[in-house]
């Protein structure tokens, strides 16, 4: 008898049956019977006549992709899915369970005829490779939505739907003359994403020289073509607007725009010498030529000084070692290096500062603010000086800086210049405020001290006489000013 119930227990808990539960919603076999069923069942409301048509969302995937679904859900079933959702027990959400993979599709990519609706898979097959895309966040879509997918909507409903975000099919609009209807839509209603995606779909299904001429009388439209162009770096497409639009300096302008491209300087070089004689004009004539000519220069003086380094033969290079190449920089920069390394030399050399102010009729501020500042940092205070002194015809010596003396005095601080150089500059600032501010700043007492002498301020010098060191000339000096001017009010 025992062996009998025995077996009899060892048969109900070897079956495969078991009894139920409440809990089976729950577990994974069921929600993936659900998914699939609601695939099947979604094949049969979304296939139609248009298999072969691309239906896009603006975010740039395709319908279906698991990113799409997730931001239309999210956007336009919210209110329906919490509804749905509270009807439902707890855990028995069919696709949350199933991995999330995001899309690789973008809006560039959109209107090239890659990004075909995928055929859907069996069950096993999807669970099988994880590379391929999740349809189950779809479930949940509204079936009355279902119905836009394939619904034919005339191009001012395309445009505002567009605007909103939900889903077009532009590959519905074959004609010439409904490609241009949505495409005036689309300027119309003043969306910059809107007309850029309609511009990119009329530049993949049309012939170039029925979109330019068509373009050619829609400004708007032409220009966003033109900005998406440049951004997206098709040249040879944006080469051949231009050229058909016939804007030559434009049209030269970008072939210009092609040496950013080149690295070897000496095909550069070349690239910048044919650009000479491409139709810009006159000013950007003259800014292609300086650019060639500078670019031979550095040429020039980056062979020369890289032999001079590696030789050690000139103190300037072995006490500060070059920190970058010269090739390829700006005027500016070009100059004060000019001016760190070759300051001395003669205006016959290539390398010669006065040479590139002159060749490049660089302006005396502009020069004079390069070279103070290369000299500053090699703390070469004697050019420093030189810098701004000049001969009248009568042989007097005076100093004069284009660029203001207040702003000679803050270069030579940031460069640590001693504080006798400091107090020579802020002697030379004219008004009387700024001098005093800056002598007051970087601690130029004498230029405080005689200031306020020649103002005859007895409160103000007796006030700084507090901000010196005690006991120190400063502060004698200050005290025989004051009594001095107190003997002379008696």
């Amino acid at each position: 008898m025992s062996r009998a119930r025995a077996d009899e227990e060892e048969y109900w808990h070897s079956s495969k049956f078991r009894a139920f539960t409440f809990d089976d919603e729950d577990d994974e076999l069921s929600q993936l019977k659900e998914s699939k069923r609601a695939v099947n069942s979604l094949r049969d409301i979304v296939d139609d006549d248009d298999d072969d048509l691309e239906k896009v969302s603006w975010s740039g995937e395709p319908v279906g992709s698991i990113s799409w679904s997730i931001k239309e859900t999210a956007s336009s079933s919210t209110t329906s899915l919490e509804s749905r959702d509270s009807s439902l027990p707890k855990g028995s959400s069919s696709y949350t369970a199933l991995p999330k993979q995001a899309s690789s599709y973008s809006l560039s990519s959109l209107f090239k005829g890659r990004n075909k609706l995928p055929s859907f898979q069996s069950l096993s097959d999807a669970l099988s490779d994880t590379g391929v895309k999740t349809y189950a966040p779809e479930l949940r879509r509204p079936k009355a939505e279902y119905k836009d997918y394939s619904s034919d909507w005339s191009p001012k409903d395309t445009v505002r739907r567009m605007q909103r975000g939900k889903v077009c099919s532009l590959e519905r609009f074959r004609s010439l003359q409904d490609k241009l209807v949505l495409l005036d839509e689309a300027v119309a209603g003043n969306d910059g994403n809107v007309i850029t995606a309609v511009l990119i779909f009329l530049k993949r299904t049309l012939r170039k020289e029925i979109l330019f001429r068509e373009l050619e009388v829609r400004q708007v439209a032409l220009c966003h073509l033109i900005h998406f162009l440049k951004e997206t770096g098709e040249q040879k497409f944006l080469l051949d607007l231009l050229r058909f639009l016939d804007r030559t300096e434009e049209l030269a302008l970008s072939q210009y725009r092609e040496h950013l491209n080149i690295q070897d300087v000496e095909k550069r070089r070349e690239f910048l010498k044919g650009c000479i004689g491409l139709p810009f004009s006159a000013e950007d004539t003259s800014h292609i030529q300086d650019h060639y000519t500078l670019l031979e220069r550095q040429i020039i003086i980056e062979t020369s000084d890289r032999r001079l380094e590696r030789e050690g033969e000139l103190e300037i290079f072995r006490k500060y070692p070059r920190k970058a190449s010269i090739l390829n920089m700006p005027l500016v920069t070009t100059l004060f290096y000019s001016c760190f390394y070759h300051y001395t030399e003669a205006e016959g050399t290539y390398s010669s500062p006065t040479n590139l102010k002159k060749t490049f009729k660089i302006p005396d501020k502009q020069y004079v603010l390069t070279a103070l500042a290369a000299r500053a940092k090699l703390r070469a205070w004697n050019d420093v000086d030189a810098l701004f002194t000049t001969k009248n015809w009568l042989g007097y010596t005076k100093k004069k800086a284009p660029i203001g003396f207040h702003r000679v005095v803050e270069i030579l601080q940031r460069n640590n210049a001693p504080v006798q150089v400091l107090q020579e500059y802020v002697r030379l600032v004219e008004d009387v405020e700024t001098r005093l501010n800056l002598a007051t700043k970087y601690k130029c007492h004498d230029v405080v001290i005689d200031t306020y002498r020649d103002l005859k301020d007895r409160i103000q010098l007796a006030a700084y006489r507090c901000k010196v060191e005690r006991g120190s000339a400063e502060e004698e000096k200050i005290d025989s000013i004051l009594n001095n001017m107190v003997r002379n009010s008696t």
